[in-house]
């Protein structure tokens, strides 16, 4: 049994018509996905890079104040040292004394 060209085209377009309705799911969930990703980066772009902006200015001066304070607090801590060095020796100095 031969095919006919006619044959082969009926045959070619009901490949055609079958593969077009199996792909069109396909399409649609590209569409969607597409879709979502412009959303994402959407938010990246209006939001979340905002936000980092911000936290990155805001970062740099909290640092450089934790810095400094963190200094102070060591010389504050080294002076409260010698203090109490000072007033326990004063205190014994006080107790030949009297």
């Amino acid at each position: 049994m031969s095919l006919t060209n006619e044959d082969l085209l009926a045959i070619s377009q009901l490949l055609d018509t079958k593969l077009k309705a199996e792909l069109e799911p396909v399409k649609d969930d590209i569409k969607s996905i597409k879709d979502e990703q412009t959303r994402i980066n959407l938010i990246i772009e209006n939001e979340i890079q905002h936000d980092i902006k911000l936290l990155a200015e805001n970062y740099v001066p909290a640092a450089k104040r934790y810095e400094k304070a963190s200094a102070q607090l060591d010389a504050m801590q080294a002076d409260i040292d010698i203090l109490k060095k000072v007033v326990s020796d004063h205190s014994e100095k006080l107790k030949k004394i009297s």
